[in-house]
């Protein structure tokens, strides 16, 4: 990782300095190193003050995703959940004294699984990492008044495209289709999010 870890951890306590819960939102583009960092920032803080909403549990489940007609573009904004999304953000805030249960997402399955991760009133600090946190319309825009701070992950795109193939790979798809994938569903989703990036607070170089 370019960015040092330290800074970005200096700049959280900056943040856990006031009263309120501090909902951490990290976005950037397919494969550019979200959960990675999601993850470092959940290792170095404090274990039960700190707590995981990712936004892929608010995939639609592949049943409503055909209903739609969207099978096939899965991971696109529109195949997401976004009322349900924002509705968990607000009661980080509005409820910050009752557990709150979210949906996880089963990479082995590519499923959205219901109530899979509880995030407890102890969690001073949640990290919300997904990839349409700054869009600006079609319900996205809720989401940035409810994140404390947005940071965007920014890396080398043909290293990020590669570690795309390999992650479709990895879930089953074939080399030929998970390339196919990336250029046809994930790329154009990427740009999408690449406009986004002026509207962070933060910059987060991965390598």
């Amino acid at each position: 990782m370019t960015t040092e870890v330290s800074s970005l951890l200096d700049r959280i306590a900056v943040l856990l300095a006031a009263p309120r819960r501090v909902v951490l939102g990290i976005t950037g583009a397919p494969g550019a190193g979200k959960t990675t960092l999601a993850e470092t920032l959940l290792a170095a803080l404090p274990a039960d003050t700190v707590a995981h909403l990712p936004m892929d549990g608010f995939h639609l489940a592949d049943a409503q995703l055909s209903r739609l007609g969207l099978r096939d573009h899965k991971g696109a904004p529109e195949t997401f959940d976004v009322d349900g999304y924002v509705a968990a953000l607000r009661r980080l805030h509005d409820e910050p004294d009752r557990t709150l249960y979210v949906p996880g997402f089963e990479r082995d399955l590519e499923q959205p699984i219901a109530a899979a991760i509880a995030i407890e009133p102890s969690a001073r600090i949640v990290v919300t990492e997904g990839n349409y946190l700054l869009l600006p319309d079609d319900g996205w825009e809720r989401v940035r008044p409810l994140l404390t701070e947005a940071w965007f992950v920014d890396g080398d795109d043909d290293v990020r495209r590669a570690r795309l193939v390999a992650r479709h790979e990895q879930f089953g798809k074939p080399p030929a289709a998970a390339r196919a994938w990336v250029e046809q569903v994930d790329e154009p989703n990427a740009r999408l999010i690449a406009a986004t990036r002026g509207s962070a607070d933060l910059v987060v170089r991965m390598s």
